[in-house]
């Protein structure tokens, strides 16, 4: 598996590809979360400076994407503060490519990224209806920070906020 910065045209690809590895989630949640959802996934706030899209390369075929947003940026559209953190966005692995450890080379990446900067934390957010998700955070030392959680559409659908704190 390779671990690398997306290239400037394989944007559009990307967020096909997060759509298609996202839209299991399309037949549980209420229709105006998933277009919430949706809409957040293909967004263009990844393209901010300092943002960083990693892909994730098995046999030469992408097959999962991870955004670091620096600290300091507004990552979700407002819907809450900034943090003193990098944040990891919009984790996708394609549902062939699931259990192959793709999801955890490109966690374990952005991890790299932000110690190499400095940081002594990582953060991200995730749907509470994400379980494989959350155990793979939580299976890395992630732990929950409910100050940070927020409902992007107003349903008492919870997106929970994580950080991992390094030595």
């Amino acid at each position: 598996m390779r671990i690398r910065d997306a290239l400037k045209g394989e944007l559009s690809y990307i967020q096909e590809q997060r759509i298609n590895a996202y839209k299991e989630y399309a037949q549980v949640l209420p229709e105006g979360h998933w277009n919430a959802l949706k809409q957040a996934i293909v967004s263009d706030t990844d393209t901010q400076a300092g943002v960083e899209r990693l892909v994730a390369e098995l046999d030469g075929k992408v097959v999962g994407s991870a955004v670091l947003f620096p600290a300091k940026t507004d990552a979700y559209d407002g819907l809450i503060d900034e943090l003193d953190y990098p944040e990891i966005r919009m984790l996708a692995v394609t549902p062939e490519a699931r259990g192959k450890g793709v999801a955890a080379a490109l966690i374990s990446e952005c991890i790299q990224r932000a110690k190499s900067k400095g940081f002594r934390s990582i953060g991200l957010h995730t749907g509470e209806f994400m379980k494989n998700a959350i155990h793979l955070y939580e299976q890395f030392g992630f732990e929950r920070l409910p100050q940070f959680d927020f409902q992007p559409a107003a349903d008492g659908i919870i997106v929970r906020a994580y950080r991992l704190s390094f030595k």
